[in-house]
């Protein structure tokens, strides 16, 4: 559905007298809220948690003349006319459930943010240049930011990261947007429309949420609208089989004719150049990529097709992706102790990150565990049985990697720390140090969720960094 065919109330249009039910006290959910009353809608924000963190949040936007019901994110307000969902809203809750029995619409922020895009620089509302996939879209998405920069664009990265996207669509400041999407705000989305769209990988995950792969990939494949650029990873199977047909593909082989790929040490583009069957453009060095591994090759050419399908030139690729710095928890380095590199990749949430990072190591220790969220790992074990030296568990399912180990990798050595105090990860580190060898890698890439023994992925990896750094002080010539 294109932009302009969408129904209902947009930036123009007449907010005033809806009755809107938001969906969650989040971020998003009160910059949903603040922006719909601004526009002269009748707001209640519903939620089902009442502490007094929601408390708080709920004054404020009381005294803004948002009516907040909390304790009940379940029962649709009397006399609401949309409903406008956090992302994380499952499509199996009551509430859905309720707005479709009424025959009221329910979508997500991403959604009303389309709908309510205001002009910028340019007079017109700017561009969309978004991302999805399994794994690499932050820092994806922020490759890319650094490289329209570097073009001499204002972008802002918005959906996923930053910025309430409801609020950024607002300001005229930005004249594009990179937009990271996750499959929960793509189910919630009906007619967003980017210039240019990227998939990056398809792996199970979140199959708890969606109830199937195939659920979880239609989500993904919504980031494909009539008349966006489509580009997708040519690598990744699943990824490539979203993308409608002649799409822009990119692999970390020699590209052929409407691809981005690589050529001995190059980053090259043959897709949008004047003839992709005879020329190409050099864009970057591989040491250009940082930190410089395979998948984080795709994330840097997937970055670099959705700013060349803008215009971006191939300098300006260049100069962003060497600019560019990782954030924390994505394959950083922590020490090297005793000849072992540490690398906390605390990130990798899911088997399809874990194994991205196992790729990138010769030999290695690895760390692992915690929430699978319904995702097997058969097919994770058994890519990495040939180069681990041993491996360490902890978390709630670490008996399922152990299962898998013991029937793809039986004579590599396995230790379980069942311990869930504040110590565990000193316990943890200590037993890879006595499995590691001079040469190999100790590898935090959990493969799963971080919420059964820490706040967040970024705790975990804080965790094993600060053991790392107790070991060094206590190892002869460590550090």
């Amino acid at each position: 559905m294109d932009a302009e065919e969408v129904t209902g109330p947009t930036e123009t249009g007449d907010w005033a007298g809806r009755h809107v039910c938001v969906a969650g006290i989040g971020l998003s959910g009160r910059a949903a809220a603040r922006v719909l009353a601004e526009r002269g809608a009748r707001v209640t924000l519903v939620e089902s948690r009442d502490g007094d963190g929601e408390r708080a949040h709920a004054a404020g936007l009381e005294a803004l003349g948002i009516a907040v019901r909390l304790g009940d994110g379940e029962t649709l307000p009397e006399g609401a006319d949309l409903v406008v969902a956090s992302p994380g809203w499952r499509p199996d809750a009551p509430l859905p459930a309720a707005a479709a029995a009424a025959g009221i619409e329910f979508f997500g922020e991403v959604e009303l943010a389309w709908r309510l895009r205001g002009p910028g620089p340019t007079g017109e509302p700017a561009p969309w240049l978004a991302l999805t996939g399994t794994n690499g879209k932050t820092t994806a998405v922020r490759m890319l930011t650094g490289i329209l920069k570097a073009a001499g664009h204002t972008p802002l990265a918005v959906g996923n990261v930053g910025t309430p996207i409801v609020e950024a669509v607002l300001d005229k400041t930005y004249d594009v947007f990179a937009v990271e999407l996750s499959s929960y705000q793509l189910h919630w989305s009906s007619s967003v429309r980017p210039h240019a769209a990227a998939v990056l990988n398809v792996a199970p995950d979140h199959l708890d949420w969606h109830g199937s792969f195939d659920a979880y990939a239609a989500a993904k494949a919504k980031i494909f609208a009539p008349g966006t650029v489509a580009v997708v990873n040519a690598d990744d199977p699943p990824a490539a089989a979203l993308g409608p047909a002649g799409c822009t593909g990119f692999t970390l082989d020699v590209p052929a004719s409407g691809q981005l790929g690589v050529v001995e040490d190059l980053l090259v583009d043959r897709a949008f150049v004047d003839d992709p069957r005879t020329s190409a453009a050099e864009l970057a060095q591989l040491s250009d990529v940082r930190p410089f591994a395979p998948h984080n090759v795709a994330n840097a050419l997937a970055a670099a097709a959705l700013a060349r399908a803008f215009g971006v030139p191939p300098e300006a690729v260049r100069e962003g992706l060497r600019a560019f710095v990782p954030d924390p928890h994505r394959i950083s380095h922590v020490a090297t102790v005793g000849g072992v590199d540490y690398v906390d990749d605390s990130k990798a949430t899911n088997p399809h990150a874990a194994a991205s990072s196992l790729a990138a190591c010769r030999s290695a220790v690895w760390i692992a565990g915690g929430l699978l969220k319904g995702a097997d790992v058969e097919d994770l074990v058994r890519s990495a049985a040939d180069r681990l030296r041993g491996v360490v568990l902890l978390g709630r399912d670490r008996a399922r990697i152990a299962e898998a180990l013991a029937r793809h990798a039986p004579d590599v050595p396995v230790v379980d720390v069942a311990d869930t105090d504040t110590g565990a990860m000193d316990r943890v580190v200590t037993e890879a140090a006595g499995l590691a060898q001079p040469g190999d890698t100790v590898l935090l890439a959990p493969a799963g969720a971080s919420w059964d023994m820490f706040t967040s992925y970024g705790a975990r990896g804080d965790a094993f960094a600060a053991a790392v750094r107790r070991l060094a002080a206590v190892t002869p010539g460590g550090g």
